[in-house]
């Protein structure tokens, strides 16, 4: 089957083996390369189609995203003829994320635009709670770990979606990864400049705000920002926790607000007051970064994680879950209020409490140290994951010594932090951001570091025996005396780091994709 991309063929569909549309008499090969299957969505500004790549062996499949002014004024079409040249180098560029489409290819025939990209095979989110019906909070909890990290992405290469919605997430076939697709950058900046040169070409403000009711107030004035991004992502949890689109949902007439919880079942109210603040129409009240959203959202995790654990745990160990339920203020729920310096301190006196029991003061020694001498046991505080985000967020940068053993630190940020000496040992740190940050003779056996950011880390002498190191940046790290046996560092960059020695990393396991120091 061959489908004619000729917007005005009457009878777009073809039998295989056509050189020509029969209707129309249209090419039926873009570019003497892409063959056009069948439509995948329209638009008020073009046209997807699903095609195959006919150059390349088997046939891959393709996107074909047909982008034609409505106007054909040559002003207009040298406007956008300029801007989407721009805009399919940034989507080149972001493009290399492995949760984004990649951009193959982009060209103009008869003044219409084309950008070639990747195929991704899979259900969108909106179609699983169509087929599925509305996700839990842990599910959604999960998309936006998977979400924000992209958002992030994004918005640090100075790109702003503006389209996000269920139906632009895709969960892949071969991963069950979500991957972000359809982005209005192209039409957005095309539509506005158009609207401002030619004011009388008015339809064309609809197509430069976005989907109606996910985008924010500001993107629907044609000034989106980032945040725009997190309010319409907001939105689209909400649409996953009750199967209702947004303008299925009232506002209360008073405040603005969106009245989305009647029609979620089993909500916390902690998770409760992070999508509201994703959903604030004042900017200067809803959640600037990304970031900003996914360290509450691992506060959340960290304190349920902490709350399941209690019942399990001796006196002794409940002194350094410092973590309480948070307070309130106008009847909302406030997040990440722990003290580090508080916890801390708790933590130290419970383990002044085991250490007495073990052999402190009036009790047997602990480790004969020679000349009537005995050696104390070492006040190591414990940290939860929650504690740590909290005091991260608060400025807070010194964790020396710390307990952070087992803790689960998915993709957080914390560039700069000293955790010299501290045991993280087993620490489920995959995708964090530890840029510059000290991890001298750190314990971090086992550890789960895949994909983590450890440019600039000063990493002498640390332990990472058994560590999963796989995709990991190394970039200018400090590795001297580092003990990487049986560490897994497939994939990963150390073609920059420095004291490195001969045999250094001869016990790790690598593979072809891993950068080895040159």
């Amino acid at each position: 089957m061959s489908y004619c991309l000729n917007p005005s063929c009457v009878k777009p569909d073809n039998p295989d083996g056509l050189d020509f549309c029969q209707a129309c008499g249209s090419k039926l090969l873009l570019n003497d390369q892409y063959r056009a299957i069948r439509v995948l969505g329209r638009g008020g500004f073009g046209t997807t189609f699903l095609a195959v790549d006919t150059k390349l062996p088997g046939n891959p499949s393709c996107v074909i995203k047909q982008l034609r002014p409505a106007a054909s004024a040559p002003h207009i079409l040298a406007m956008a003829r300029e801007l989407f040249l721009r805009e399919a180098t940034t989507l080149g560029k972001i493009g290399n994320h492995p949760q984004l489409p990649r951009l193959l290819g982009y060209f103009e025939t008869d003044s219409e635009f084309y950008l070639i990209q990747e195929y991704v095979a899979g259900l969108t989110l909106q179609q699983e709670v169509k087929r599925f019906g509305a996700k839990t909070e842990e599910d959604v909890k999960q998309v936006l770990q998977e979400v924000l990290p992209i958002l992030d992405y994004l918005h640090k290469n100075e790109v702003i979606h503006r389209d996000i919605k269920p139906a632009n997430l895709i969960r892949r076939e071969i991963d069950n990864k979500l991957v972000l697709i359809d982005f209005g950058a192209v039409k957005d900046k095309v539509t506005q400049a158009m609207v401002e040169n030619a004011p009388e070409l008015s339809t064309f403000t609809s197509f430069a705000v976005g989907t109606p009711m996910y985008a924010p107030p500001e993107q629907m004035a044609m000034r989106p920002i980032y945040a725009s991004d997190i309010y319409a992502l907001g939105v689209t949890c909400v649409y996953l926790l009750t199967g209702k689109s947004p303008k299925e949902i009232e506002r209360d007439p008073r405040t603005g607000e969106w009245q989305w919880k009647k029609y979620a079942k089993n909500i916390s109210p902690e998770f409760t007051a992070l999508l509201d603040k994703m959903l604030e129409d004042a900017i200067k009240n809803r959640y600037q970064t990304a970031m900003e959203v996914l360290a509450d959202l691992q506060l959340l995790s960290a304190k349920r994680s902490s709350a399941t654990n209690a019942s399990s745990q001796s006196a002794d160990d409940d002194l350094s879950n410092a973590l309480s339920a948070p307070p309130s203020r106008g009847g909302k729920p406030m997040l990440g209020r722990s003290s580090y310096a508080s916890s801390v301190s708790h933590n130290a006196q419970a383990a002044r409490v085991r250490q007495s029991r073990m052999g402190g003061p009036g009790g047997p020694p602990l480790v004969g140290a020679g000349g009537g001498q005995h050696l104390r046991a070492k006040v190591t505080p414990r940290l939860t994951a929650a504690q740590l985000l909290t005091a991260y967020k608060r400025g807070e940068r010194d964790f020396v010594d710390v307990d952070l053993s087992n803790v689960v630190l998915r993709h957080a940020d914390l560039s700069g932090a000293n955790f010299a000496n501290a045991n993280l040992s087993n620490a489920d740190l995959k995708g964090c951001i530890l840029a510059g940050a000290v991890l001298r003779e750190a314990n971090l056996q086992g550890a789960n570091l895949s994909e983590a950011n450890l440019n600039g880390a000063y990493l002498v002498h640390a332990n990472l025996e058994k560590a999963n190191l796989k995709g990991a940046r190394l970039q200018d790290a400090s590795i001297s005396g580092a003990n990487f046996t049986a560490a897994d560092i497939s994939g990963a960059d150390l073609s920059m780091v420095s004291g490195a020695v001969q045999g250094q990393l001869d016990r790790a396991k690598r593979n072809w994709f891993t950068k080895l120091p040159k």
